[in-house]
């Protein structure tokens, strides 16, 4: 049955990821990947928000399975964030990969934080 969150939420975050991507992607014009930087932040946030839930007993563990591990685990990508930034640096722009490392480890911990701090609020 676990497995089943899993696959379901996964379902959801997978194409989220990708239609998110190519959406925002869409709207800028340079090879910073607003794409990716936004679903990796827009995970951290989900993912604090489900985490502050938890420790507050507000989240169950089949909902952490759902959301935390299949939502969150297809909609973000770790993998994808290396790959832009190793192209970005091997493309000579050099300056926007580390502004991609340096934003998205400061924005995806800030959301994180905010989100867990959001559901003490609320659950706390």
């Amino acid at each position: 049955m676990n497995w089943l969150l899993v696959v379901v939420g996964a379902m959801v975050g997978a194409p989220l990821r990708f239609l998110t991507d190519r959406a925002v992607q869409s709207r800028h014009d340079t090879v910073f990947p607003w794409g990716t930087f936004t679903v990796n932040v827009v995970g951290s946030l989900i993912l604090g928000v489900l985490t502050g839930a938890a420790a507050a007993g507000a989240a169950s563990s089949h909902l952490q399975l759902l959301l935390g591990t299949g939502l969150c685990g297809a909609l973000t990508t770790y993998s994808t964030f290396s790959y832009e930034t190793l192209r970005l640096a091997a493309d000579g722009a050099r300056g926007y990969a580390a502004a991609n490392v340096v934003a998205s480890v400061l924005a995806g911990l800030a959301a994180a934080f905010a989100g867990a701090a959001a559901a003490q609020a609320l659950w706390g």
